[in-house]
């Protein structure tokens, strides 16, 4: 069911990337994964940067500038065909997504030609073990001694962390209170002072980590921005890659909803199948409104942006309402196929899983609400 791609939000371009990565991804995309999610999330990335689908992440230039529609695309695509897929993409444009914004040539030079050939692995470094959505809280410190910044603190719920080969991390210089004193590193693994100290398993599993920083010396020259921006440079990342988690949840949803029609239409009971009881056909019906209502946010904000308009409450609107919808929308498939539907390894149980993080990473679901709440109340002032 690709309607969607009929919209006007879209040019030819990016329908023919959609239905290629599709083809691509029944073909190469593993549909399950083992115990070994490290392994599996390395290879992973090798295989998108093998594909040539990262290099939709990343803007080697400053001139270039981030498809959002591509991204959105991209991970709706992939979270279809495979969770751990769409991770993989999607962290890949996190975890480099301040250099592609605002890293100098050297910088850009010397990581994104490899995070688009998958031969380097990226992390995004800023939540904190008591500054997860409250980011002007963060602890962690970076202070300057001749042409160094030395970072202490710690780190929390970092995605690939354990495995990234560098890190953009966000530490407190000092500059001013609050976000205004917020700067960023590119920190490279195996750096001095920098050690991972401990591995986090999550429902959905991969990987995902606590680190720690003690008298880590970074050159200032791996600095993104000037100094005190970091606030800035991870809000204006996050704006980028927030509407691509409402792109994600779609394409749970729409693998949820495709595998519920499919229940619907084989499964008999009562002497009828499932899909001809009124119940599940406004069942049916509510989840195929959510899904397109959440899709027309998600590719309006996609669009919005690379207009060059702001979307700060767009984006905020468009994950508000994807991750939200998408998890109603498995619970309601997971309903539709009974027992079966909790057994491990159905298709249905695996994204009842993987669904529930996207309502609370890059901003939970209170917090989207309280950018729109606030924004709303700021333009109308």
């Amino acid at each position: 069911m690709n309607e969607h791609m009929d919209w006007p939000f879209f040019d030819d371009r990016h329908r023919e990337l959609a239905t290629r990565l599709d083809a691509w991804a029944a073909e190469f995309v593993p549909h399950a994964h083992g115990n070994d999610v490290d392994a599996e999330c390395r290879a992973l990335v090798k295989l998108l940067g093998q594909g040539g689908w990262l290099h939709h992440a990343v803007a080697p230039t400053a001139a270039d500038r981030i498809d959002t529609r591509a991204i959105c695309l991209l991970r709706e695509t992939l979270a279809r065909h495979s969770g751990l897929a769409d991770f993989a993409f999607a962290m890949q444009g996190l975890g480099s997504g301040a250099i592609s914004l605002q890293g100098t040539q050297a910088q850009r030079l010397r990581y994104l030609p490899r995070v688009a050939a998958g031969d380097a692995i990226a992390a995004f470094a800023l939540s904190e073990p008591e500054a997860g959505s409250d980011v002007a809280a963060m602890s962690c410190t970076a202070r300057v001694e001749g042409d160094h910044a030395v970072l202490d603190g710690e780190k929390t719920w970092i995605s690939n962390g354990g495995i990234a080969d560098f890190y953009v991390v966000f530490a407190r210089s000092g500059e001013a209170p609050g976000a205004r004193g917020i700067s960023a590193f590119i920190v490279d693994a195996g750096t001095p002072g920098f050690e991972i100290v401990e591995r986090i398993d999550v429902i959905a599993p991969h990987p995902l980590a606590r680190l720690r920083f003690t008298n880590c010396r970074v050159p200032l020259a791996q600095r993104i921005g000037a100094a005190g921006e970091g606030f800035k440079v991870a809000m204006r990342t996050l704006d980028v890659f927030r509407t691509s988690v409402a792109a994600a949840a779609l394409g749970f949803a729409r693998c949820a909803f495709d595998a519920a029609l499919e229940r619907a239409r084989s499964r008999r009971m009562f002497g009828q199948v499932l899909g001809e009881f009124q119940l599940t056909q406004a069942r049916l019906a509510t989840m195929a409104t959510t899904i397109d209502s959440a899709a027309l946010l998600t590719y309006r904000a996609a669009w919005q942006r690379d207009q060059g308009r702001g979307v700060t409450r767009e984006a905020a609107m468009a994950k508000l309402t994807a991750t939200e919808g998408a998890q109603q929308v498995i619970d309601a498939a997971v309903q539709m196929f009974g027992g079966l539907g909790v057994v491990s390894g159905q298709v249905v149980e695996r994204l009842y899983r993987e669904i529930r993080a996207l309502r609370i990473y890059e901003g939970a679901s209170e917090v989207q609400q309280l950018i729109i709440g606030r924004d709303l109340l700021k333009s109308s002032a």
